[in-house]
């Protein structure tokens, strides 16, 4: 079963409970996959599938931040309960001792040795963990290694 049926499963559980959090959001997912697959002109693939899931989660961490910000509670429940839903389509996330030993592993093959070659090690490193790892996670680890 791919993402995209999963995905649509359980848009009709959620309509079937009422869960109407879970449905507005499922919707919006949804709607995201379908505006990239018409862009892209194809169908998508299931890496693509993990960018728009990566790409709604960053967008409601983003808000989550912002809310926190402005003391704005009600609508910060509202995008930790989107990204609770979210996630649970995700791969699970590296945690940091993770991510640092392919950074390092990266770093040695790359060749990098300062912090003009974030460039380098970026791309790799976010190419080997595409929807595992957040970008701004790895973006500090690389700078810390290479500094």
């Amino acid at each position: 079963m791919s993402l995209q049926d999963k995905i649509m499963q359980d848009t009709k559980d959620a309509m079937k409970a009422r869960d109407s959090v879970k449905l507005v959001t499922l919707r919006m997912v949804r709607a995201q996959m379908k505006d990239f697959q018409i862009s892209k002109g194809e169908e998508l693939t299931p890496d693509d599938e993990i960018a728009v899931l990566t790409n709604a989660a960053k967008k409601r961490r983003e808000a989550i931040e912002m809310y926190e910000k402005s003391d704005r509670d009600d609508l910060l429940a509202k995008e930790k309960q989107e990204l609770e839903i979210i996630s649970a389509y995700l791969p699970e996330q590296l945690g940091e001792e993770e991510i640092g030993k392919i950074v390092s592993e990266v770093v040695s093959q790359v060749g990098a040795s300062s912090a003009q070659d974030i460039g380098k090690v970026m791309g790799a490193v976010m190419g080997r963990l595409k929807g595992k790892a957040d970008g701004k996670l790895v973006q500090e680890i690389v700078r810390k290694k290479l500094s």
